[in-house]
């Protein structure tokens, strides 16, 4: 919000969310000379974890591993996959479906001992 055309209001807003999805909400702020409506649109994510995955195959001998993939949100997921490191390979897109798991095939194919 600006006043005069260069002061700033700041307007704290607490969202404690129960579950990951997207939450949309209106702000309806009135005074005597001004309406305003603000829409928001709020996406929540579970927290991020790390995994390691090793993989252990003979020189040029592919192995696949299904990394399962769950959506928990309130939305189709249409995902992009960019893989980096030599001899990785995997489907660009995948799509999971509301409350579905996919399995993204990753398959590492060594060119070399390594």
């Amino acid at each position: 919000l600006f006043l005069d055309g260069s002061d700033a209001v700041e307007l704290p807003i607490k969202f404690i969310p129960q579950y990951a999805g997207c939450y949309h909400c209106q702000i309806l702020l009135k005074s005597s000379r001004d309406i305003r409506v603000y829409v928001i649109k709020c996406v929540v994510n579970t927290d991020q974890a790390e995994a390691e995955i090793e993989f252990r195959t003979p020189a040029y001998q592919a192995v696949i591993q299904d990394i399962p993939i769950s959506n928990i949100s309130s939305q189709d997921w249409k995902l992009e996959a960019i893989l980096e490191g030599q001899g990785f390979y995997g489907p660009p897109l995948i799509n999971v479906g509301l409350g579905e798991t996919a399995l993204y095939p990753l398959m590492f194919k060594p060119v070399a001992e390594c």
